[in-house]
C-alpha cells in the first residue's frame, strides 16, 4: 500500500504561483510513475502532469505546458507541481496518483486516471481573478 499526502494548496491571485508536494509513505515512490490530477466542481478530472520513475521524462496538459513544472525527489519520497502564471481557470482540487510499472510511456497513456495505483486526498487551489 502506497499513501499519498499533498500539500501546498491556498488561494492566489491570478499570475501568482504555488508549488504543491505529495509525500508517499508505505513503499518507496522510485518504482512508480506519478502523476497530478484535478478537479473543479461540476467538471470531469483532468490530466495536469506525469513524470516517469527516474524523473528523466515529464508529461503534460496542453493547458499547463509552460506554466507547471513537475519533478520528483526520490530520497525524500515526494513529487511536486510547481505551478506559475496560474489563471482562474486552474482553480480545483489537486490530486497526486501513482502507477506502479507503467505499460507505455506516454501522454495518452499518463492522461488516463484508471492506470494509477493509489490516490491521494487532494489540495485545493483557488486562483482569484
Amino acid at each position: 500500500q502506497v499513501q499519498l499526502v499533498e500539500s501546498g494548496g491556498g488561494l492566489v491571485q491570478a499570475g501568482g504561483s504555488l508549488r504543491l508536494s505529495c509525500a508517499a509513505s508505505g513503499r518507496t515512490l522510485s518504482r512508480y510513475a506519478l502523476g497530478w490530477f484535478r478537479q473543479a466542481p461540476g467538471k470531469e478530472r483532468e490530466f495536469v502532469a506525469a513524470i516517469v520513475e527516474s524523473g528523466s521524462l515529464t508529461y503534460y496538459a496542453d493547458s499547463v505546458k509552460g506554466r507547471f513544472a513537475i519533478s520528483r525527489d526520490n530520497a525524500k519520497n515526494t513529487v511536486y507541481l510547481q505551478m506559475n502564471s496560474l489563471k482562474p481557470e486552474d482553480t480545483a482540487v489537486y490530486s497526486c496518483a501513482a502507477d506502479y510499472a507503467p505499460t507505455y510511456y506516454t501522454t495518452s497513456y499518463f492522461s488516463r486516471a484508471r492506470e494509477y495505483d493509489y490516490w491521494g486526498q487532494g489540495t485545493q487551489v483557488t486562483v482569484s481573478s
